[in-house]
């Protein structure tokens, strides 16, 4: 709880906002000399050291990075994703996720550490967890396995994704 009026040292700075625990996790980032860190009030507020370019252009970065960091060891992320296609489906299958996406083959995917996957339905995966980047990282290789195609909607999409169907050879 105290108020930084200089810059620290760099094993402070580095290691400042190094460790973050909460409810669901803990994450581990180190940030430059270019910011400093300061709890006021209950809150974390990040200032530039100097203007220099490198210190302008990080401060949005990291105040953003530093703030998935607290939220996602507090609340978690999560991201949601739907199958469509005839015969496509999800399940997990201990604490692997089994894809069938109209392959030869079922697609089985083993889960990152951090990450948890839930199937509420056969055609629904909800990805969630701590860290946004391995959440979203995760998410995109399922959706990798069958991107939507652009002629009949089949494939995987998020949620809230809209796939703008094209028309094909016979329109003119």
């Amino acid at each position: 709880m105290s108020d930084y009026a200089e810059p620290p040292t760099d094993d402070a700075s580095t290691h400042l906002f190094s460790n973050k625990q909460g409810p669901k996790g803990s994450l581990e980032m180190s940030f430059p000399d270019t910011m400093v860190f300061a709890e006021e009030d209950g809150a974390i507020k990040i200032t530039r050291a100097n203007d220099s370019p490198e210190a302008r252009k990080g401060h949005g970065l990291y105040r953003t990075l530093a703030n998935n960091m607290m939220v996602g060891v507090s609340t978690g992320f999560e991201k949601k994703l739907k199958l469509l296609g005839v015969g496509y489906k999800a399940a997990m299958q201990g604490k692997d996720l089994n894809l069938s996406l109209g392959y030869s083959h079922p697609v089985i995917m083993k889960l990152p550490e951090g990450i948890t996957v839930k199937c509420p339905s056969n055609t629904e995966v909800v990805v969630s967890g701590y860290d946004k980047v391995e959440v979203g990282n995760f998410a995109a290789i399922i959706r990798s396995k069958r991107p939507p195609e652009p002629y009949k909607g089949k494939g995987i999409r998020y949620e809230d994704e809209v796939v703008i169907q094209k028309e094909g050879k016979r329109g003119k």
